[in-house]
């Protein structure tokens, strides 16, 4: 794993304007910077980002069981208990999950860490499967990339295949997203054209626009009923809203399905760390809450991380998007934090601190792509800060031997 300084290509500013890329820039700030890439090598990318994600999948999966068997842990999780059946009927039928994105600290010379799991409204996702393939192309034609170079992303191509499998032929999907936020708005039409490809009807909805059928069902600006709906709006806050006591009746189907709400929770990292304790992958991880007063279990967890947790740990609500209300410990004292009021009355976890590797001034984080069960890609996020946030630069990556 390197940073390498290339050049740009001509006129990629306004080829991503005309692309509806238009948060290349945000607030004078570049968000898309190819100024330089991270290269990796086949067996990097392969043995210590792909397969390992896909394992960190099938254990996450793992732990939704564990969750939605027992009272405690979703008590633990803050799921609401007048929705337990909703996520537990939801996987017991097999509500099909569509993508998700892990969150990892590497640096090219150790196991990649797994510091969260954005399993339920992940962004970033045109960046990562469109716009750096366009980069990668490019750039290869121009000759500052070798013919021999690749790129991990078959991220596209993944969601067109997973969505022809998990589809109800005759059901037109919507994409609710908040038609205002062009990132969120690039997300959905970038999944809406994996799934037109895939044969499917789709339609895009503001998640504004709606609303609820005489018949107690969901339907859209133009009232037409929504049988199948992809919305960009966490679980956490969908159990709470106004409409959550129509979720399990309006006949609606969820993607990502309600389960989901188990692994977009911080809370799933103590779960995880719980089911394997010492895991290559994984960091030691706590609910904050009970440190004070540890089971037997949790005592005996504690004492096999104590060396972890003592060079410094990580502060997270179990809810939060783009770092914010985490705080980083190093020696007793918080050396860096994200305030956010929106968040910070959630309860906190505590994590072991996997420093992210310094680059050039900027501290990456890979994120893998899940889509379905298998990791089908990655993309870079860097920032000067080692909290990455929602303004952090997206950078591309080639692969290199």
């Amino acid at each position: 794993m390197r940073k390498i300084t290339l050049p740009e290509r001509p006129g990629w500013r306004e080829r991503a304007t005309t692309l509806g890329f238009t948060f290349a820039e945000m607030h004078g700030e570049p968000y898309w910077d190819e100024t330089s890439a991270y290269e990796f090598s086949l067996r990097e990318v392969e043995t210590c980002l792909e397969d390992p994600s896909t394992a960190l999948h099938a254990l996450c999966r793992e732990a939704v069981t564990v969750a939605l068997s027992s009272e405690e842990w979703l008590t633990r999780l803050s799921i609401p208990p007048e929705h337990w059946d909703l996520l537990r009927n939801s996987w017991r039928q097999g509500d099909p999950e569509l993508y998700g994105r892990f969150d990892l600290s590497y640096d090219g010379t150790g196991p990649a860490k797994l510091l969260e799991y954005n399993a339920d409204t992940p962004t970033s996702l045109y960046e990562s499967a469109s716009f750096q393939w366009l980069w990668f192309e490019e750039q290869q034609a121009a000759g500052v990339l070798s013919p021999l170079d690749d790129q991990f992303n078959g991220i596209h191509e993944a969601l067109v295949e997973r969505f022809a499998e998990i589809a109800i032929r005759g059901t037109d999907i919507h994409f609710a997203a908040d038609r205002d936020n062009p990132e969120d708005y690039a997300t959905v039409e970038a999944l809406a054209w994996a799934a037109r490809e895939a044969k499917l009807g789709a339609h895009f909805v503001d998640l504004s626009d709606i609303g609820l059928t005489e018949e107690g069902q969901f339907a859209d600006g133009e009232s037409r009923v929504i049988g199948t709906l992809f919305k960009l709006y966490p679980w956490e806050d969908m159990l709470r809203d106004d409409f959550a006591a129509h979720l399990g009746t309006s006949g609606a189907r969820f993607i990502e399905p309600p389960w989901k709400a188990i692994l977009s929770n911080k809370g799933l990292l103590p779960l995880l760390w719980e089911l394997e304790p010492g895991h290559p992958n994984l960091l030691p991880a706590f609910f904050a809450a009970e440190l004070n007063e540890p089971t037997p279990e949790v005592a005996r967890a504690l004492e096999m991380a104590e060396a972890d947790l003592a060079r410094g740990h990580v502060l997270k609500p179990l809810f939060s998007r783009e770092g914010a209300g985490i705080s980083i410990v190093e020696g007793g004292s918080v050396t860096d934090s994200v305030t956010d009021d929106r968040y910070s009355h959630h309860p906190m976890i505590v994590q072991a601190l996997a420093p992210l590797p310094e680059m050039q001034g900027f501290y990456p984080v890979i994120g893998t792509w899940i889509v379905g069960q298998t990791c089908a890609g990655m993309g870079l996020r860097e920032d000067r800060a080692r909290i990455t946030n929602n303004l952090s630069r997206f950078k591309p990556h080639y692969i290199r031997d």
